[in-house]
């Protein structure tokens, strides 16, 4: 595990998360779901592309538990990119949070981007609901990445494959729990947002890690049983 990779991974999760909870905090107002979903999107394919040789660009401590469980990297390694990742969350949404502070006239989304459940949820999701919903759009999301960086796959389409990926999911979870998808990015906002939104970041920590190890499990058994040989024509 190099320096390098470390500085990746934070600084990718930074950028994601100030990106995408951005456009939740101050532009939820003027582009809605579709442009969340866009935000979140489109900033992981850029990332993709710039730090992907260097890290891998997960960003996401729930692609970075497919790819431990996938054997793609060792445990110690993904200890070090959970750290990271966690880290450049917080200091995203802390950053995110200072800028509230500069202009009385920047509009605020009451729950500053933060995930929830019950009473937090647009459509009222409760709490296994929305457990639910986490571990399969992360799970979809975690198998996408893994199949589309697998050695067998075209490179150069990995980009286009997460991002694309990682904004459909959004389109569904974000009126049912704000889509957490991303335990780094659920956590980071709820330490600014504290009260019920730090009460119930556990579930969106502990929901994605599961819908990650679960597209692990799946994707080993489509390409033979873990292997990284190209499934048979």
């Amino acid at each position: 595990m190099s320096s390098r990779a470390l500085v990746a991974e934070f600084v990718g999760t930074l950028v994601l998360v100030l990106v995408g909870v951005g456009s939740v905090v101050y532009g939820i107002s003027l582009t809605g779901s579709l442009g969340i979903a866009l935000a979140f999107g489109l900033v992981l394919v850029a990332l993709v592309y710039a730090i992907g040789p260097i890290s891998g660009s997960h960003v996401n401590p729930a692609v970075t538990m497919g790819m431990v469980l996938s054997r793609r990297i060792s445990p110690v390694e993904a200890v070090g990119y959970w750290v990271v990742q966690f880290a450049g969350g917080i200091v995203a949404a802390g950053l995110l949070y200072a800028l509230t502070r500069l202009g009385p006239n920047i509009a605020v989304h009451g729950a500053f981007g933060t995930n929830g459940f019950g009473d937090r949820s647009v459509l009222g999701l409760n709490l296994g609901g929305a457990f639910l919903i986490e571990v399969l759009l992360t799970g979809i999301f975690v198998f996408v990445v893994l199949s589309a960086t697998a050695t067998w796959a075209i490179p150069s389409s990995a980009g286009i494959a997460v991002g694309f990926a990682l904004a459909a999911v959004h389109l569904v979870g974000l009126p049912l729990d704000g889509a957490g998808i991303n335990p780094a990015r659920s956590l980071g906002p709820a330490v600014f947002a504290r009260g019920d939104a730090l009460s119930q970041v556990w579930l969106f920590i502990v929901a994605p890690l599961v819908g990650g190890a679960l597209a692990a499990v799946v994707h080993g058994l489509i390409t033979l049983a873990g292997t990284e040989e190209r499934p048979p024509e």
